[in-house]
């Protein structure tokens, strides 16, 4: 990419799209954010904000005109029915595109899966289907998800969940969208599949306590059990969503996540631990 370039960045608004806007910044590109409500947004100076919805690829074009390279952060689960239409709407305008996708989705094309990773995968066929050049990234658990237990943290000494023993490689957002930036500026990495991770494993017990430790008090986790998770979860997340969250921690309880190096070997410096993101989110936790 040269600076007369233009990326647009989709998911501008949310954790890892905003660190690939600041951090595109840096790189001299024109940055241009997608979101539904531009006038409500507040993005960094110098990047342009334009509307549209990625549930409706109609709304996609002007946001798509002259752009070089775009970054996918599409809405699994909920905007699915649009995805056949809005990868078509990006192929007609872009030659190259960066999808965040998930850890889990196999390269099988005819490997079944249902859930979260089987909308990654449906949406990995449509983009290797469109003939633009293309790069999956594939990150581990977000470090950011622990953030669903800041009501309980804030609240006291204790965090009730399941399956405190599942052992995760969960990874810092700044992470993500500095591999982004790489597979977003550089040539090479067309036709890549890369799994993102944090640097070591952690339980939830492991990170409970990372937690406690950065905000200056200890954090307790107390385990429930899966039927009574089952119950809580359906209180704030879909039910088609709860089953396959609980199996999936089953499964790492079973087989942890494997670590892999591939931010250090993208970007020349090592992966943030958990530890560091804890640190750098005290505020939520407090």
């Amino acid at each position: 990419m040269t600076e007369n370039s233009t990326i647009l960045v989709t998911g501008a608004t949310g954790r890892v799209g905003g660190q690939v806007v600041s951090q595109l910044l840096d790189t001299g590109v024109a940055v241009r954010a997608l979101t539904r409500n531009p006038d409500a947004t507040a993005l960094p100076d110098g990047v342009e904000v334009v509307g549209g919805d990625l549930s409706d690829a109609d709304t996609l074009d002007a946001a798509l005109d002259g752009v070089d390279a775009v970054l996918l952060v599409f809405p699994t689960i909920q905007a699915d029915h649009a995805a056949a239409a809005v990868i078509a709407k990006i192929a007609e305008h872009v030659t190259r595109i960066v999808y965040l996708s998930a850890a889990g989705v196999g390269d099988n094309p005819d490997e079944p899966a249902d859930g979260i990773i089987g909308s990654h995968a449906r949406v990995e066929r449509l983009i290797e289907r469109s003939g633009m050049e293309w790069t999956f990234l594939r990150p581990s658990g977000f470090a950011a998800n622990t953030l669903m237990w800041a009501d309980q943290i804030r609240a006291g000494n204790v965090l009730r969940w399941f399956y405190g023993a599942a052992t995760r490689t969960l990874i810092h957002e700044h992470d993500i969208g500095a591999v982004a930036v790489r597979t977003l500026t550089e040539e090479g990495h067309g036709g890549m599949r890369y799994h993102l991770t944090g640097p070591s494993q952690l339980t939830q017990v492991e990170q409970a306590h990372a937690i406690g430790e950065a905000i200056g008090r200890p954090v307790r986790f107390e385990e429930l059990a899966p039927e009574v998770a089952r119950q809580e979860l359906l209180a704030s997340v879909p039910a088609a969503l709860v089953d396959s969250i609980l199996d999936g921690h089953a499964e790492m309880v079973r087989h942890p996540e494997p670590v892999t190096s591939t931010v250090e070997d993208l970007t020349g410096i090592r992966a943030r631990t958990f530890q560091q993101w804890a640190v750098d989110h005290t505020s939520d936790f407090r």
